[in-house]
């Protein structure tokens, strides 16, 4: 067994790997950039190495640094995580030469695999179901039009060397597939300094299913299971969950032996994943092989109890499998909420900035038999960084069945604290409610059909607005008790507080009386419903567990002057608990409107401005691009809303934005 790993990767992938790395009792050395000196996995690391400024370029995919960092602590071997290096073949032979064991495939196998136009003609070679498609190199955008046209639209314009949604873009018409052509061109070079495109049929309806195999240099090689991962924005998952709702065993079973069979023609072992597109009538087609360990790998081991991982180390190590195929058992139900540092009511754009506060649940096994784990790379006080991938945390629950597994997800999120930073949290919790995912009636354009106009929050019911009302109610009670304690003690004389109330949560108002009791106070609303109130919640905390009529509710509080501030399953809500008389003079205010921003074009995202389409008086037309924003490796096309002059260019290709700086101001 190894004695001491090199992580050539940073954040919770790089966390991941000394976690199991310890278990083992084996030493770990970590890599860090300028912006990570201070980072998660270097304080976890037995040793860290720096290599270089910022940006990834200049740091973590540069082969020479890694390998002085290896010379410098004597790690015998390397564990590349995902992304960066891990699907290099210079890195893998490189570190063969240097006698240091790659905790990943053979050189041969990252080299068929990493290349998607030769990874498809292999796999229909091996017999694997594939998606029919232009498997040669498109030079030019012309080129690109003419065989997106033959194929026959829709079409997946996809870089060659692609992986995480980079390099990818959908095509319905021409005019989207020259400019596809050219994003995607641009991406695949700044992203995998590989700028190779292919053009393939885009599946309709589709669901994106992957088989996670498993083998050793032994010639054993098995498959654990599926992991459904449809829930997408911009080919990026989002959500993802083991096993799919949607497979019969049949199918998997099927699913299963196909990537098995493509990973022996290719001599392959370590951990890897064999990804599927599958129709609504569970015909599946290949997509792409991926030779590293993938970043939804947790609801695997979740429902398999294998710590994949491990097995990387010891099939790299050179051991034997420690199981076969019929030993594989599928237990229970996974699901993974990917947390990431962008902003859902800004169209997912990144966010960068430092996490003011950071409290996830607590992880392990829970009173009702379900189970939490969160594998981050970030802690309080640390920055997200406009350099690197936005991810934050992988948020995994664990249930007997599929709703269990949900539902835990569910009550996880309400507990997750994340403040400093935009973030998807109230997207995520969102979705864990909406009846579509929970019927398991999922595919790769679930966002955009669940959700055609962006999101913006979930909107309280009745029955949500009355719950938060009696935990607002509660809330208000608790500071005005508090209150006329402290008067009572300093004037020597008690406060009478009322017992009847007017609660506003968002555009839902509640007229109600409170019983104060002994472990809880009874709400008793206009209409005749009584609720239940009890809390450990004290004044100053952000986050408290409420029981409203026997449920549990997990909300976060922020109070503001005379309101305050609730969320929870998604809802962001202001309330106010007034007295009769002051709620009925609040009702006379009048409404504060926003500024109008309506002849601007403002930057949605921190980035850098890489080109600027139009000039001061250029007549534009709705949906014409006017200019462009890089922002943690993805361009980001900003178009016109509608049809007007430019007034104004406010700023040059190479400027460095931030949120809401005028980029150009029109008539």
């Amino acid at each position: 067994m190894f004695k001491k790993i090199l992580i050539a990767n940073r954040g919770e992938i790089a966390c991941r790997v000394i976690r199991t790395a310890k278990k083992l009792g084996i030493k770990t050395v970590a890599v860090y950039s300028d912006a990570d000196r201070d980072a998660l996995h270097v304080r976890l690391a037995d040793e860290a190495v720096h290599i270089g400024p910022a940006p990834s370029s200049q740091s973590y995919i540069v082969i020479d640094k890694i390998l002085e960092a290896i010379r410098k602590t004597g790690a015998d071997a390397v564990h590349p995580g995902y992304g960066f290096l891990s699907e290099n073949a210079a890195f893998a032979e490189a570190l063969e030469q240097e006698g240091v064991a790659f905790i990943g495939p053979p050189v041969k196998a990252i080299e068929a695999m990493g290349d998607k136009i030769t990874s498809k003609k292999l796999a229909a070679e091996a017999g694997v179901s594939t998606v029919p498609g232009h498997m040669g190199l498109i030079e030019d955008a012309d080129e690109a039009v003419r065989i997106a046209s033959q194929i026959g639209y829709p079409v997946m314009i996809k870089a060659s060397a692609g992986g995480g949604g980079k390099g990818m873009r959908i095509a319905w018409n021409d005019a989207e597939a020259r400019e596809g052509f050219q994003s995607s061109k641009n991406e695949a070079k700044s992203s995998f300094g590989d700028d190779r495109i292919f053009i393939e049929k885009f599946v309709t309806q589709p669901r994106h299913i992957e088989i996670q195999v498993l083998g050793d240099k032994h010639g054993n090689i098995l498959y654990l299971g599926e992991r459904e991962c449809s829930i997408q924005r911009r080919n990026q998952k989002v959500i993802e969950e083991a096993p799919s709702p949607f497979l019969d065993e049949a199918t998997r079973k099927a699913m299963g032996e196909q990537a098995v069979a493509l990973a022996r023609a290719v001599g392959y072992f370590s951990a890897g994943t064999v990804e599927f597109i599958v129709d609504g009538e569970r015909n599946f087609y290949f997509l792409e092989m991926n030779t590293r360990l993938q970043v939804e790998h947790p609801v695997t081991e979740l429902i398999t109890g294998i710590d994949l991982v491990e097995e990387m180390i010891r099939a790299a190590a050179g051991e034997k499998l420690r199981i076969a195929q019929g030993d594989v058992k599928l237990n229970g139900w996974a699901i993974e909420s990917r947390l990431y540092a962008e902003d859902p009511y800004r169209n997912f754009l990144p966010s960068i900035g430092r996490l003011t506060r950071y409290r996830p649940p607590a992880e392990g096994g829970q009173p009702d038999g379900t189970v939490i784990r969160n594998d981050t790379g970030v802690f309080e006080g640390g920055e997200i960084s406009m350099h690197y991938d936005p991810m934050i945390a992988k948020l995994c629950t664990w249930a007997p069945d599929r709703i269990g597994a949900i539902d835990a997800m569910g009550r996880a999120l309400d507990d997750f604290e994340v403040e400093g930073i935009g973030h998807n949290l109230p997207f995520l919790s969102a979705v864990m409610d909406q009846q579509r995912f929970r019927d398991g009636r999922l595919t790769t354009a679930y966002i955009a059909e669940e959700f055609p106009d962006g999101f913006a929050g979930v909107t309280a019911s009745e029955g949500q607005a009355r719950r938060l009302a009696a935990v607002a109610t509660f809330i208000h009670l608790r500071l005005a008790r508090r209150a006329a304690q402290i008067s009572g003690v300093l004037a020597n004389h008690p406060r009478s507080i009322g017992a009847d109330w007017v609660a506003t949560v968002a555009d839902h108002e509640f007229a109600l009386a409170v019983t104060e009791g002994a472990a809880s106070d009874t709400i008793a609303f206009a209409d005749g419903e009584n609720v239940s109130v009890s809390s450990e919640w004290l004044p100053g905390a952000s986050h408290a567990a409420f029981v409203v009529d026997g449920e549990a509710m997990g909300v976060k509080v922020t109070l503001n002057g005379s309101s305050m501030r609730l969320r929870w399953r998604g809802i962001d809500a202001k309330a106010y608990v007034r007295s009769p008389r002051v709620a009925e003079l609040a009702r006379l205010m009048p409404v504060k409107l926003p500024p109008d921003t309506s002849k601007m074009l403002l930057c949605p995202m921190p980035g850098v401005v890489t080109s600027i389409a139009v000039q001061e008086g250029d007549e534009v037309q709705e949906g014409q691009a006017l200019a462009t924003v890089e922002a943690m490796k993805m361009e980001n096309v900003l178009r016109a809303e509608k049809s007007g002059k430019v007034k104004r260019v406010a700023v040059e290709p190479g400027a460095s934005l931030a949120v809401d700086e005028l980029i150009l101001e029109f008539e």
